[in-house]
């Protein structure tokens, strides 16, 4: 045990061993003008050699490596990670290995134009069950009666000018107020400023016939 001990300690003191890591990376751009598109890595792999101590040290406490920081200068036309740029950002960051490449795979990156667009909500009122004899009264308010989506470009574009909330319950009687989620343009790259929106108006009954 003693001389499988000291082979050990002796083998990790040398040099010219050389691993494929994983290293945490970390993406900088200006993301109040830009949004990715495609998820970015949080890791790339990248072939480094150096002593048996410092790779052992690099391979098995990766959470313990700080992130190194990946500019991407102009995202509207940033289609892959630049290896090259990559490289020297990793050998100015990792001192004790030598940096010999950066393994391509995975690198693909996309991004579009931030932009923010107000929706209106629009109350369903044709379709809200109501017992027989029975009518809204008054305003149907909502509140907020907008709200603010912002994400990619390409995507909001699409979305309509307004929102139909529909109003939920069966045979109502009853003056209503409720919040009610919102679900429609729910898209992981999209952000909303409200999810829920309060619905109230009153309802009342007839007591004559409605003279057309």
């Amino acid at each position: 045990m003693a001389a499988g001990l000291f082979w050990l300690l002796n083998a990790l003191n040398k040099d010219g061993y050389s691993l494929n890591v994983e290293y945490p990376i970390q993406f900088s751009f200006n993301d109040s003008l830009y949004v990715p598109v495609t998820a970015l890595p949080r890791t790339v792999r990248v072939n480094v050699s150096g002593d048996g101590w410092n790779l052992l040290r690099l391979s098995w406490l990766p959470f313990r490596t700080e992130p190194v920081s990946y500019e991407v200068r102009n995202p509207m036309r940033a289609s892959i990670i630049n290896t090259s740029a990559m490289t020297a950002a990793l050998a100015e960051q990792i001192k004790h290995l030598k940096v010999n490449y950066v393994v391509a795979d995975t690198l693909e990156m996309g991004f579009d134009r931030r932009i923010t667009k107000t929706i209106r909500l629009v109350p369903d009122s044709a379709h809200i069950d109501l017992l027989p004899r029975y009518v809204v009264s008054s305003v149907i308010n909502l509140n907020p009666s907008t709200i603010t989506v912002q994400g990619p470009a390409r995507l909001l574009r699409g979305f309509s000018d307004t929102m139909l909330v529909k109003i939920p319950g069966r045979r109502i009687a009853d003056n209503y107020d409720e919040e009610l989620p919102l679900m429609a343009l729910r898209h992981p790259l999209v952000q909303r400023s409200s999810d829920k929106v309060f619905v109230s108006f009153e309802v009342a009954e007839l007591l004559s016939p409605i003279k057309k």
